[in-house]
């Protein structure tokens, strides 16, 4: 498995923000987590490749919005918000070696961080990033691949996997306050400590669930059911709104 990734770039500080407020972001150490991020995925045997820096994207380290990477193709998103859309074209660039390409296209709207995949079901944040009109040009592209696509209301977040993520095909992580519960029926859910905003973000990454440092109780609600999990600091980053899942695209 690869995880493709990007360096942190000097403007993260200007980074878009919707749901937090700005707070200093201590770049050094920004870097150093990011470091930490790479060696831990590494750890989990990934091999970790990075596309071309974009230092005049404060948002560019979040490469997950870019696309969504399916077994057979791969989608290029177009985001919502627009200081962000020069990140796609390096991206898109990157990922054209490993699988045919589709496109998102104007007006329509969707970051990587808004879709949700949980075996052949995509679920889709209907959020200020993501519009209707993305969602339903993902639809046919996902159902010519055998992929079922639902759009899924989001509150109180950016995006979609800020509010719930996949930890295989069978369990979710899920964080009530933001997303209904009852749209993910058939599904096991493990609920994120209501105190953690960051837990519902997880990532599996061969087996290894990494969760936010930020989020311990539900690190351990995700051990106890058996799961192998490893906590991985993204505090400068979760200042810049994103979690776990934000910072890599696995292929």
């Amino acid at each position: 498995m690869i995880a493709l990734v990007r360096d942190v770039s000097p403007a993260l500080a200007s980074c878009e923000l919707s749901f937090v407020k700005r707070q200093p972001i201590d770049m050094a150490r920004a870097r150093g987590q990011h470091e930490a991020y790479c060696d831990a995925l590494r750890r989990a045997g990934l091999h970790v490749e990075f596309i071309a820096p974009a230092p005049d994207c404060p948002d560019g380290v979040f490469v997950e919005d870019a696309a969504l990477v399916l077994d057979e193709v791969i989608v290029i998103a177009r985001p919502g918000a627009a200081s962000r859309r020069d990140e796609v074209i390096t991206a898109a660039s990157a990922l054209a070696s490993y699988r045919p390409l589709s496109f998102i296209r104007e007006p329509g709207t969707l970051d990587g961080g808004d879709v949700m995949r949980a075996g052949r079901d995509l679920f889709v944040g209907v959020t200020a990033r993501t519009n209707r009109d993305g969602f339903e040009q993902l639809v046919p592209i996902a159902a010519r691949y055998g992929y079922r696509a639902t759009a899924v209301p989001v509150t109180g977040c950016l995006h979609l996997k800020t509010a719930v993520t996949a930890i295989d095909e069978t369990t979710l992580v899920i964080n009530r306050q933001c997303v209904d519960p009852a749209l993910f029926q058939g599904w096991t859910l493990i609920d994120a400590a209501p105190d953690e905003p960051s837990g519902a973000d997880v990532l599996n990454a061969n087996g290894t669930v990494f969760v936010a440092a930020s989020a311990p109780a539900t690190r351990d609600r995700i051990a106890r059911a058996g799961y192998r999990t490893e906590a991985v600091d993204v505090s400068e980053f979760e200042k810049a709104e994103a979690g776990v899942t934000c910072l890599s695209l696995l292929i």
